[in-house]
């Protein structure tokens, strides 16, 4: 048989069956005198046993341990395997499911920054509330749904906890929108403006002791340089101030 007959006698492409060939899963048939590769019927089974593996969901390096003659994991472990990792992907889809309905159920809709997490979307929309008007609270939004991406389950739990009591009372309110607007006032102010130092401790006063990490905030870390860019000089310095703050009334 020609690579075409073979192809079509299995049903994949001719493609395929090269590809099969340059991975070591098919032998390469012996060729004839004019250069064409002569396919026999053995050709033809294995082909179509590595087809009927590769729908079941193997992987090539699952496939070569199933088709080797002495070595590998024999055909009943590698399926066991496969249905155990199928078992995760099921759990894990159920679970994205149950979050998506969650989101699309959520009072109010989603948040501009969205889709985040149900605490984080409490907490947006208290933020929102406080100071609907504010770029620097826009930008806080921006930036918790960063942290919320990047942080593990539990630390982004704990810190929408910490932040979503700290705004839970009146006071709070309006502490927190105190400090917005003393910030978005340093949007073009010098970094050694004295209301830097005044929006630093307004903001400082509206977070929970414990939010941040114990030991002092290495400043160099390429993360946290990039975080101070994304600010005004006066305003970036106001919230180097408030970490400062807070590392040293850690308690």
């Amino acid at each position: 048989m020609r690579i075409g007959e073979l192809a079509a006698a299995v049903g994949v492409t001719t493609r395929t069956v090269r590809h099969y060939h340059h991975q070591g899963l098919l032998p390469e048939p012996k060729r004839l005198g004019n250069g064409y590769r002569d396919y026999t019927l053995r050709h033809a089974v294995v082909l179509a046993r590595i087809r009927r593996l590769t729908e079941l969901g193997l992987g090539l390096a699952e496939v070569r341990d199933v088709l080797a003659d002495d070595a590998g994991k024999d055909l009943a472990e590698v399926l066991a395997e496969l249905d155990e990792d199928l078992a995760r992907q099921e759990a894990a889809i159920r679970e994205r499911r149950a979050r998506l309905k969650a989101l699309r159920e959520a009072d109010g809709g989603l948040p501009a920054e969205g889709p985040v997490s149900p605490q984080l979307s409490s907490l947006l929309g208290d933020i929102a509330h406080v100071a609907a008007d504010s770029p620097m609270a826009a930008k806080d939004r921006e930036m918790l749904a960063l942290i919320d991406t990047m942080a593990a389950v539990e630390d982004g739990e704990r810190l929408m906890g910490l932040l979503h009591d700290a705004l839970a009372s009146p006071e709070a309110r309006a502490r927190a929108i105190r400090a917005y607007g003393l910030l978005d006032e340093l949007a073009d102010a010098d970094p050694a403006d004295p209301r830097v130092e005044e929006a630093a401790r307004a903001l400082a006063d509206c977070m929970p002791r414990g939010l941040v990490p114990e030991g002092a905030i290495n400043e160099d870390d390429t993360f946290m340089r990039a975080f101070y860019a994304d600010f005004a000089p006066a305003q970036a310095e106001a919230v180097r101030r408030t970490l400062r703050i807070l590392t040293e009334e850690q308690p």
